[in-house]
């Protein structure tokens, strides 16, 4: 069972917008043209995957599947997750639920949790491992009830519950995010690449574009960073590329 230590899912911290095809930037040390390589089109301190932004009302229901990554070793602790939600994109609300991975006290530890914005989020006391299949819907139900659904396909295993929610619906997200803990924004852990498949949004192929991507910059450095779409819109790729 993961200890708690008061994460906390939170909007995009949004650093800058950046149009496809921006100019050069560098990845750290490594000095790779993350930027320009990917197309991307926001950069945050605290998530990096793909955002697609509507007006209100325009998100009722989004769905998409990953592995779980495995997380490397590294020199003090540092946090991740994996998640498909919708708001929190340039607004305060958020409903989301995924996958936790993190490395703490010389472990690797992993979880699945859901959590609706202002609160923290809700551990899912089900097992949870590197490699395992996990598929993730969020429906409305009614005015202002809504599913949440997650799968873990390897162990055979569905979580659901109805919640309360309200916000915009204006943004719908398939994310990696370095989560809030202790109050700040944790350090990004080292993942193997986690691949979202089958991305929806209200059923359908959301057509993802490169400009709706964006990486994860953290004390100067790209840590986090989505491909390119799939031919088909639905796919992506984030590589991770935190520091020891």
């Amino acid at each position: 069972m993961t200890r708690k230590l008061n994460r906390k899912r939170r909007r995009a911290c949004l650093l800058r917008s950046l149009g496809p095809g921006s100019g050069r930037r560098k990845t750290g040390n490594a000095g790779k043209p993350a930027v320009r390589q990917t197309g991307l089109g926001w950069v945050s301190g605290n998530w990096s995957g793909y955002a697609i932004e509507g007006n209100p009302g325009s998100f009722r229901r989004i769905s998409g599947a990953w592995t779980v990554p495995a997380v490397r070793p590294g020199s003090g602790s540092a946090y991740s997750s994996a998640w498909i939600g919708i708001d929190g994109f340039r607004n305060d609300s958020l409903i989301q639920t995924g996958t936790g991975h993190e490395y703490v006290g010389g472990k690797a530890h992993y979880y699945a949790w859901w959590e609706i914005l202002p609160d923290a989020e809700t551990v899912i006391p089900l097992p949870v491992y590197p490699g395992d299949r996990i598929r993730a819907v969020i429906a409305k139900r009614s005015r202002t009830k809504w599913a949440i659904r997650l799968s873990n396909l390897t162990r055979c295993w569905t979580f659901y519950t109805l919640q309360s929610y309200e916000g915009p619906q204006s943004s719908a997200e398939w994310i990696v995010e370095a989560p809030q803990v202790g109050g700040t924004v944790a350090r990004m852990a080292r993942l193997t690449p986690v691949r979202f498949v089958q991305c929806r949004v209200n059923g359908c192929n959301p057509g993802l574009k490169a400009s709706q991507s964006g990486v994860m910059l953290q004390n100067g450095r790209f840590v986090s960073i989505p491909s390119r779409p799939s031919r088909a819109g639905d796919a992506f790729v984030v590589t991770n590329e935190a520091q020891p």
